[in-house]
C-alpha cells in the first residue's frame, strides 16, 4: 500500500509517502517514497521536496490554504519528473493524519468518517490552535483524492491515555475534571510510542518486561515513563506548555506567576500565556534564540553568561524529569533520547546524565559522541546498570504503519 502521511499546521504541511504492507513491516522494510514541507502557506510558499532517498531541493510557489497545498502536492508526486515511485495520484492506497489532541474520546488511531469528524470537531476546545488546521488537512485530502481512499487519525495524545488516575489528575476540585476535562493528557505520544516499540526491536527485550524513560528533545521537549509498552506519566499536560524546559515555552512554573505578570507588565493573562509559549524557554533565558545548536555555539566560542544559564536549566529540569520517573517506574532498564536535540547533541546529553551514577548509569563518552542522528546502539559502557540509549524518532512510519493495520483490519498493536 501507498500511504500518504500528512502533518497540518496553522501555515504549514509535512508530508511522508510511504510504501508498506504487513510483510515490509514484520521485516521493517517499509519504503519512504517521499517526503518533504510546505512553509508560509497563505502567501509565497517555499517546498522542500525529497523523492526516495535523494536529497531534498527548493521551489516556492503561490499557495493560498491548505487545500491548494494538498492539491499542489499530490500534482508534484504523480509528475513524471518529481522521481517519485508512482504512476499516478490514482495509486495512493489510504492517507494517514497526524492529529494533536484526542482527549479522552481516542485511544488509538482511528479510521475517519463522520462521526470521528464530529468528535475531533468536538475537541477544539482543548486544541484550538491544532485540531482546526488538522481537520483542514483530513477535509482537503478527501476533497482531493475521494471519498473512496481511506483516511486514519492518529493522536498525539491517544498512548498517553493509559496513564492512571493518579498520574493524569491535577489537584483541582474534582468537579472541574467532570465538567471541563481539566486533566493531564499529554503530547509527543506517537514518538514515544516508536522509540519505545524501536527499543525493544533493537534489544529483543519482551514488552511486558520493559521500562523506559523517553526523552523527546526538541524544539517542543516532553518526558515519559514507559512499563509494560505504555505510557503511565509523560511531563506535557493540558496543553503542551507543563513539564520541561522547550525552545520558546516555560515548561513548569508556578501558577501564581501568571496574574503576577499580568499586574505588573498590564497584561491580559492570554497575553501572559502567549508569552510563555512563545517568549520563554530557551530563548527567554538567554535572550538570544531559541536554537540548541546556536546557544551552545555561544557559550564555547563567546562565553555568553545567559547562554550558558539556559543550557544549565535545560538539561538540569531533563534530569530531575529522569529522577522521578526512575522513583516512578521503580527503575528502569535505559533512558532514551530522541527529537533533534536528543539526536544530535551529545554535549547536552552528557550534561543531561551527569549525576545519574547513582542509578548506575555509566556513559560511554567515546560512543555517545559519535551518535549523531544515527542509531548505532548504547551510549553507555557494557557494565551499566541502566543504559542510555539514542533512537531517531519516526512518527511519519509509525502513522503509515497505522494506517495500514487499520485498512487491511490487522492488529495494531506494536
Amino acid at each position: 500500500m501507498n500511504v500518504l502521511v500528512l502533518n497540518v499546521g496553522s501555515s504549514t504541511l509535512k508530508f511522508e509517502l510511504v510504501r508498506t504492507d504487513a510483510e515490509r513491516m514484520a521485516e521493517d522494510r517499509d519504503e519512504r517514497l517521499a517526503r518533504g514541507s510546505v512553509e508560509h502557506i497563505g502567501g509565497e510558499a517555499v517546498l522542500e521536496l525529497a523523492a526516495g532517498g535523494h536529497e531534498p531541493r527548493l521551489e516556492t510557489a503561490s499557495i493560498r490554504d491548505v487545500r491548494a497545498a494538498v492539491e499542489w502536492l499530490l500534482r508534484w508526486i504523480a509528475a513524471p519528473d518529481s522521481g517519485v515511485d508512482i504512476g499516478s495520484v490514482g495509486e495512493i492506497d489510504a492517507v494517514g493524519h497526524r492529529v494533536v489532541h484526542g482527549g479522552e474520546e481516542f485511544r488509538h488511531s482511528v479510521r475517519i468518517d463522520e462521526d470521528v469528524l464530529r468528535r475531533i470537531e468536538n475537541l477544539i476546545k482543548l486544541a484550538p490552535l491544532h485540531n482546526p488546521y488538522n481537520l483542514r488537512g483530513i477535509q482537503a485530502a478527501g476533497q482531493a483524492l475521494g471519498p473512496a481512499v481511506p483516511q486514519v487519525a492518529a493522536f498525539d495524545t491517544a498512548f498517553h491515555q493509559t496513564l492512571p488516575e493518579r498520574a493524569y489528575l491535577y489537584a483541582i476540585p474534582y468537579s472541574l475534571y467532570r465538567r471541563y476535562g481539566i486533566r493531564r493528557y499529554g503530547f509527543h505520544g506517537t514518538s514515544h510510542r516508536y522509540v519505545a516499540w524501536r527499543y525493544r526491536r533493537l534489544t529483543g527485550a519482551p514488552r511486558e518486561q520493559v521500562r523506559l524513560v523517553t526523552l523527546h528533545l526538541g524544539n517542543g521537549c516532553s518526558a515519559c515513563a514507559i512499563a509494560g509498552g505504555v505510557s503511565v506519566d509523560t511531563s506535557m499536560g493540558f496543553t503542551p506548555l507543563e513539564g520541561l524546559v522547550m525552545g520558546t515555552r516555560s515548561g513548569d512554573v508556578d501558577p501564581a506567576i501568571l496574574e503576577f505578570i499580568a499586574e505588573k507588565e498590564g497584561m491580559a493573562l492570554r497575553d501572559v500565556e502567549a508569552l510563555l509559549n512563545k517568549q520563554a524557554g530557551l530563548l527567554g533565558i538567554s535572550g538570544l534564540t531559541h536554537d540548541m545548536r546556536e546557544l551552545l555555539a555561544e557559550a564555547r566560542e563567546h562565553h555568553d553568561r545567559r547562554a550558558r544559564l539556559a543550557i544549565d536549566v535545560f538539561c538540569y529540569r531533563v534530569r530531575k524529569y529522569i529522577g522521578a520517573y526512575l522513583a516512578a517506574l521503580g527503575g528502569a532498564d535505559a533512558v532514551v533520547f530522541t527529537g533533534g536535540i536528543g539526536q544530535n547533541a551529545p554535549e547536552i546529553r552528557a550534561r543531561v546524565l551527569e549525576g545519574l551514577g547513582a542509578f548506575g548509569l555509566e556513559l560511554d563518552p567515546e560512543a555517545n559522541a559519535a551518535m549523531v542522528g544515527e542509531e548505532r546502539g548504547p551510549i553507555t559502557r557494557a557494565t551499566s546498570r541502566l543504559a542510555a540509549w539514542v533512537i531517531p524518532t519516526d512518527e511519519e512510519l509509525l502513522i503509515a504503519r497505522d494506517t495500514v493495520r487499520l485498512v487491511l483490519g490487522l492488529d495494531a498493536r506494536d
